[in-house]
């Protein structure tokens, strides 16, 4: 529009040589609509113009008796050309100062070529705008608030900039199948990439304990903030969920106040700022934080599903009502939630699945950490020395404690190194308690005494109680915040709240006046509770259990909870909200401190026969509940395998066995698992649980099978995996972010037993480098006869590795090479593998970049093969000549029972050769070419 009225516009705004001076009374006339239907705020025009003496009180008064914003600015348009050209001038000179109030005007002055003349340029200029003034004090707090990342040592401030560290970020579809990584911030709100329901309005991130959704959020604030992320977002609203569980069933606010009373409230008209945000909800960017964390006896059933943005209500009903879209719809919302809580469809736009450090992620994060190269050194060679520290080193926040209490005992002493042994998440743990502790000594007291963690514990007994009992008894009700009275209650004191395991949050609901508080984070409330279990001699084994029970039950603890439609279906009574990874965390540490090797550490604590009745109840329950849980699973009866499919919280059960470090518990877990197909797809293992996989499986007597498809391994995990691979002949490992790394040391540990015979590395991160060890594999262990290596990073160079790999095995029955890019030089070398090959049966080279070239050498090598049964060659760019080949082929080969070509570039022409070719061939069974549609099937 603007381009258009320029381009008629008869008088420029620049003043050639000589020329006389351009009108802006005419500019004015020629963009009068756009500047009405553009201009959303006159008081800053109207305030400006006074200040100058250019509007009297008189002029302002006649503006204001407009109804209409667009009436008021007809009006101060019709007065500013009236008083003529230096006021007209002055006009268009504020509207391009006040960038933020006029922003949407800005294109417009940049199009028009707009310079104020020197007479102009001397007039000031006042942003009185409320609207943006309060966005730029929303700027200022968010970004002061952004900037730090307080320290698990509390005292201590960490700046975001030199914390925050890329980790792997994964856009999925509604079932969770990858749809592409997210590199920039930006892509979050692009819907270019990731859009799986246009209708919904909310980016769900999700991802396990301490995997990094807080600092995720805090890292986009600060970039709002520092005015670095482009998505058009005025304003940003941030709330942590939890906040919600803490108003009372009979509070009631509006969402003027929900938004600028635990925000940031403007310091100009209000009413003003809030009606600005109800007429352009577009320009809102909200972020909910820990959506898992809202516990409440609040019944949404007793609301009305609408609500008024102007009258009071509970809050959670307008959390509900902002993440449905009946309020300020068309408004961008960030949601995040630990793993489990699915949402329904309908409210979500992406989803978003963060997995933590990648091995390169890890490496930056250290050299960020770590400024000094030489300690930055030692660090990273100790880390490739512990694959078991490093898998947990994948998860952010446990990273994070681990170097830092390398970097405060490295401080503290003369050497430290990273322990060498098997290190369980409650070792990490206690280490940090011990630095929390060890940070209240003198420094020269620690600097002359050998450290003692018996000791250390024993002489903060009562604060370590008190801070467990307060734990337990918001474990116990699921709450996460206490407020003051709760902290007195237990007796923590003063000097006890220094040492940083808890922290103050912003007071919510009736809390305004005193202090709350929160443990530094989820997991360490968790800990804490079971240490109160632990070392509080009363507790019986109900209470012992307890959280055990919470985990396994179908019913919930909480009588009547937030029933809300737009979550998925619940049992009847059932907490909407509700997630358990909070009570297994509890069960972890609880299988951990109750281990054989912590005794020495509690004898000074609790007396040994308590640990002794404790430990004896946990390892009973331990050995029925695995014998209770097997027998629920799906068992299946495969050609030499007996298969049993277990589920994501079997993989708890297995990191709390791992925990007691008790080979007589793993012995017994491996044995009443009465199966040697583990399949464990889809469970949300990540590369630290391999570990706690490996410690049961190792105790196999026979060769079994491993099914880790769809998890979250990486070459870490691989790592860890290497006790199992002696016993195993299948495994499994696609879509797991495996790379080179890993494939290199799958081909060292394999190739040693010479008993695999069926590897899966489908849609992982492999390049021609690790296809050359998979090469390598197949050439030197006969016993392999499966490999799939589909949709990963192979060019023609691996795919001829593999081909001529191939072509000397004599046991490969099907190699699936899906979705990689080994082009014509592959497949020409895969068409001399083919030729007279005696036992390879199933074949796919589909979406390869395979032209006509490619095509032919393996039409003809088919010729001279009598064992292929099954062949892909999908989405390819065969065209009618390829056809014809491939039609010859038939003639000759009656062996081939599955032939596909669809989604090629084959037209009616080609059709009529391999017609013509299937008359004389009735081995054929089933055959894909286009035109036809395809019916179905896999692709490998």
């Amino acid at each position: 529009m603007e381009g258009q009225l320029c381009a008629n516009l008869e008088i420029s705004v620049e003043k050639p040589p000589g020329a006389s001076p351009p009108s802006f009374i005419a500019l004015l006339k020629v963009y009068r609509e756009l500047l009405v239907s553009r201009i959303r705020n006159t008081q800053c025009l109207i305030d400006n113009l006074i200040k100058n003496d250019y509007f009297s009180t008189e002029d302002a008064e006649i503006v204001i008796q407009f109804p209409t914003q667009a009436d008021k600015v007809r009006k101060i348009l019709d007065l500013v050309q009236s008083k003529g050209e230096e006021v007209s001038e002055y006009f268009i000179h504020v509207l391009q100062t006040v960038t933020d109030a006029y922003y949407e005007l800005q294109p417009w002055l940049d199009e028009i070529g707009y310079k104020p003349s020197e007479n102009i340029c001397s007039k000031p200029v006042v942003n009185t705008d409320p609207v943006s003034r309060y966005c730029q004090k929303l700027r200022y707090e968010l970004g002061r608030d952004s900037k730090f990342v307080m320290s698990y040592a509390q005292r201590e401030e960490m700046l975001l900039e030199e914390i925050y560290s890329d980790s792997i970020m994964e856009l999925v579809s509604f079932t969770n199948e990858s749809l592409g990584k997210v590199c920039q911030l930006e892509a979050l709100f692009d819907d270019a990439v990731g859009l799986i329901n246009e209708d919904g309005e909310t980016i769900y991130v999700f991802g396990d304990a301490g995997i990094g959704k807080s600092i995720l959020l805090q890292k986009i604030q600060s970039l709002w903030a520092r005015k670095q992320l482009e998505i058009g977002a005025k304003f940003f609203f941030r709330f942590r969920c939890r906040m919600f569980s803490c108003f009372k069933e009979d509070e009631a606010i509006c969402l003027k106040d929900l938004l600028f009373k635990y925000n940031c409230y403007p310091d100009q008209d209000p009413a003003e700022v809030f009606h600005h945000i109800l007429q352009f909800p577009h320009t809102v960017l909200f972020t909910f934080d820990g959506f898992d964390e809202i516990y409440s006896n609040f019944d949404l059933s007793s609301v009305p599903e609408m609500c008024s943005p102007n009258e009071p209500i509970h809050p959670l009903v307008l959390l509900v009502s902002l993440l449905r879209g009946k309020l300020l719809k068309g408004s961008k919302k960030i949601l995040t939630a630990r793993t489990g809580t699915e949402i329904q469809r309908n409210i979500i736009r992406k989803k978003v699945l963060l997995r933590g450090f990648s091995s390169n992620n890890l490496k930056e994060y250290t050299a960020t950490f770590f400024k000094d190269e030489g300690q930055r050194t030692l660090v990273l060679n100790q880390l490739e020395a512990n694959p078991n520290l490093c898998s947990l080193c994948s998860v952010p926040l446990f990273c994070w404690i681990i170097f830092k209490c390398y970097e405060h005992f490295h401080s503290m002493f003369d050497s430290h190194e990273l322990p060498d042994c098997s290190v369980t998440l409650t070792d990490v743990f206690l280490l940090m308690i011990e630095v929390h502790l060890n940070r209240s000594l003198k420094t020269s007291l620690l600097k002359n005494n050998t450290r003692s963690q018996a000791e250390m514990f024993k002489s903060r007994k009562e604060t370590l109680l008190a801070l467990g009992k307060m734990a337990y008894k918001g474990m116990e009700n699921s709450f996460f915040i206490f407020e003051q009275e709760e902290v007195s209650s237990v007796n923590i004191s003063e000097g006890d709240l220094q040492l940083g395991f808890l922290r103050t949050v912003k007071g919510y609901s009736g809390c305004d006046n005193q202090c709350t508080y929160e443990f530094l984070h989820l997991t360490l409330q968790s800990f804490f509770t079971a240490f109160f279990l632990v070392i509080e001699e009363k507790v019986g084994a109900k209470e012992l259990l307890q959280f055990f029970n919470e985990c396994s039950s179908t019913e919930t603890a909480q009588p009547t909870c937030l029933r809300i439609p737009w979550l998925k279906k619940q049992l009847a009574g059932k907490d909407p909200f509700r997630n358990k990874e909070h009570f297994h965390f509890t069960n972890l540490f609880l299988c951990g401190l109750l281990s054989r090797s912590k005794q020495k550490l509690f004898r000074h604590l609790v007396l040994p026969a308590v640990i002794k009745r404790k430990r004896k109840t946990l390892i009973t329950y331990l050995g029925e509940s695995m014998k209770s849980h097997l027998k629920g699973v799906t068992r299946s009866r495969l050609p030499n395998y007996n298969q049993v499919q277990v589920q994501p919280n079997f993989v708890w059960m297995l990191r709390c066995l791992y925990e007691t470090q008790s080979e007589k518990v793993g012995k017994l877990a491996a044995k009443r698992m009465h199966a040697n197909y583990i399949k464990l797809t889809y469970c949300n293992a990540y590369s630290a649980d391999c570990g706690a996989i490996s410690f049961v499986v190792h105790h196999f007597q026979k060769r079994l099978a491993l099914d880790l498809d769809n998890n979250n391994i990486n070459d870490y995990g691989v790592k860890q995996l290497l006790p199992c691979f002696s016993k195993l002949a299948v495994i499994r490992l696609s879509v797991n972010q495996v790379t080179d790394h890993g494939v290199k040391i799958l081909y060292e540990e394999l190739s040693k037993y010479q008993i695999v015979t069926f590897l899966g590395l489908y849609n992982n991160q492999i390049t021609d480098v690790g296809a050359k060890y998979v090469a390598k594999l197949i050439e030197e262990c006969s016993s392999l006869e499966y490999v799939k290596i589909g949709a990963n990073k192979i060019t023609s160079e691996g795919g001829k590795c593999l081909a001529q790999a191939i072509q000397k095995s004599k046991t490969m029955f099907e190699i699936g090479m899906w979705g990689n890019q080994v082009g014509d030089e592959g497949a020409k070398a895969f068409a001399e593998a083919l030729r007279n090959h005696p036992t390879l049966t199933n074949v796919s080279l589909a979406f390869n970049g395979i032209t006509t070239e490619g095509g032919k050498s393996i039409a003809e090598a088919m010729q001279h093969n009598n064992s292929v049964k099954i062949f892909w060659l999908t989405k390819n760019e065969l065209d009618d000549e390829a056809a014809m080949s491939f039609a010859e082929m038939l003639k000759v080969n009656k062996k081939l029972v599955h032939l596909w070509l669809i989604q090629n570039q084959i037209t009616a022409k080609g059709v009529k050769y391999l017609s013509e070719a299937l008359k004389e061939n009735t081995a054929i069974k089933e055959f894909e070419r286009e035109p036809d549609k395809p019916r179905g099937g896999q692709s490998f």
